[in-house]
């Protein structure tokens, strides 16, 4: 399962290398998974290999949520591959009716998300998707909003990983997994 896994990824990087040295992106230099977005190939492909990862997880999911805004760019469309709902992560004060919010600490303060409180019920499996972990504050804050509702983490899975900002030290507690490690 793991293996076929990293190697689709290791082929989507080999894409992503190609698309950023056919288009002169410093994509690796700034980090930065927008411009896979201008290869509509590619983002199929990756969103397809994530899709069959997760179908190959453990416990069947329930949901994919997904931080915004990059986050949103996958998450629906995974969603949409696995025929599950798709459960949007936003700042607080953004989303219509009741919520469930969590607070994490930003370089100058705090910030808060929020999912909306019927989105998910106790016992559910989820999924959370995003573009990149840095500090892990965000995904942090996303896990502990899947914990208030009752709801388990399946796994975080992010494209990019900044393993020397340590975000990953803030989810011990949940299996995640990155396709691209700086």
């Amino acid at each position: 399962m793991a293996t076929e896994f990293s190697e689709l990824c290791s082929k989507l990087i080999t894409k992503i290398y190609i698309l950023a040295i056919r288009h002169n992106f410093a994509l690796f230099s700034s980090r930065d998974i927008l411009p896979v977005l201008e290869d509509p190939t590619l983002m199929c492909e990756l969103c397809y290999a994530i899709s069959d990862h997760c179908r190959k997880l453990p416990c069947p999911l329930d949901a994919i949520l997904a931080l915004e805004a990059r986050g949103f760019l996958f998450g629906p469309t995974v969603a949409m591959n696995l025929k599950i709902p798709f459960v949007p992560v936003r700042k607080k004060g953004k989303l219509p009716g009741q919520t469930i919010q969590a607070s994490y600490a930003k370089e100058y303060g705090l910030d808060e998300l929020a999912i909306q409180r019927e989105a998910l019920k106790p016992g559910m499996s989820v999924l959370i998707l995003d573009d990149l972990i840095a500090t892990g504050g965000s995904l942090r804050a996303t896990v502990d909003l899947v914990q208030k509702a009752g709801a388990k983490v399946a796994e975080v899975l992010t494209i990019i990983e900044l393993k020397d900002l340590k975000g990953r030290e803030k989810l011990q507690d949940v299996p995640i997994t990155c396709i691209l490690q700086y």
